[in-house]
């Protein structure tokens, strides 16, 4: 399966990324496998608020890397179904125009109630597309609110996308949004306002701080194109930035730690849920909280302990 990958079959990826949706411990044998041969593809995350034109400025940015020779990998999030969990592929209809290009592999994945617009499993899906020799990577987030910064954790570049006309618009681009943002795109230039949405957002980045680069701000209407060879020429800028500059070292290790923490913190989670049903474990934890008879300080630092006994033991057996 791994050769298969690495030579880029499509079927073996997609049957391999469906397993890491589902956490099968197989997959992520698999992915261990795959690790050293990525670090090769570009990373953009796409974000910004809902009904923005994300899905559309991705479908534009595919057409625009393949014209160029590019291979592209998508990774769509989408929310989760209330009644299955899985996504709504929302997305993928959107980009259907590329569906039959070899060159081009999308995949939808569901939030499964993870926060931070992305899906568990967007980091490892990664990987597999950086593997199979993707040169540029999309990720698309769900439409997203001030704190759900999660995808610079994942991205080389982000791109914040707004419109013109969301009435308040300081209120729909200020807070974390704001400070992910490598490229900002004011997306249906076509519509009134779209100067108005500009000039605010520079000068909500006069007021903010920044290094050595200072997010430009790119107007653009996805369906007709304007706009698009701009905005593709400002992510080039912000990736040449980071190859040359301290910050593109920095943001590798930042990364690698987020990427790291999230496993970690994946990892002691599934463990404290495990005592669930014994006793002194997390049911008898959260009923003890709701009597008040424990703070949850208290309780969290008993399971804590509890979990890292185990693994001592575990560990000296």
């Amino acid at each position: 399966m791994i050769d298969k990958i690495l030579a880029g079959d499509v079927a073996e990826a997609a049957r391999l990324i469906r397993d890491l949706d589902d956490r099968r411990p197989t997959a992520l044998a698999a992915v261990k496998q795959l690790f050293p041969h990525t670090g090769k593809a570009y990373v953009v995350g796409v974000t910004g608020n809902p009904g923005a034109g994300k899905s559309t400025l991705v479908d534009a940015l595919i057409a625009h890397y393949r014209a160029a020779g590019e291979t592209v990998g998508v990774i769509a999030i989408d929310p989760s179904s209330p009644f299955s969990g899985g996504a709504l592929l929302g997305d993928r209809v959107r980009m259907q125009r590329h569906a039959l290009d070899p060159g081009v592999f999308i995949r939808s994945l569901a939030t499964r109630g993870h926060l931070g617009g992305l899906s568990r499993s967007t980091f490892d899906v990664a990987s597999v597309l950086d593997a199979m020799g993707y040169s540029r990577i999309l990720i698309e987030t769900v439409g997203v609110g001030q704190d759900e910064v999660e995808v610079m954790k994942a991205a080389h570049t982000t791109v914040v996308v707004t419109v013109p006309g969301l009435g308040d618009d300081i209120q729909a681009i200020k807070a974390g949004i704001l400070e992910i943002a490598d490229v900002f795109v004011v997306n249906k230039a076509e519509r009134d306002g779209s100067d108005r949405a500009v000039a605010e957002l520079a000068m909500m980045l006069d007021l903010s701080a920044h290094g050595e680069w200072r997010p430009p701000i790119v107007k653009t209407s996805a369906t007709t194109g304007a706009g698009l060879p701009e905005a593709v020429a400002a992510l080039e800028a912000h990736g040449k930035h980071l190859r040359g500059s301290p910050e593109g070292a920095r943001r590798r290790e930042q990364r690698a730690r987020s990427r790291l923490l999230a496993l970690l913190e994946a990892r002691f989670r599934a463990a404290v849920e495990t005592t669930a049903p014994e006793p002194d474990g997390l049911e008898e934890a959260t009923h003890a909280i709701v009597a008040r008879r424990e703070d949850p300080y208290a309780a969290a630092a008993r399971l804590f302990e509890r979990v890292v006994s185990r693994a001592e033991t575990v560990r000296r057996a």
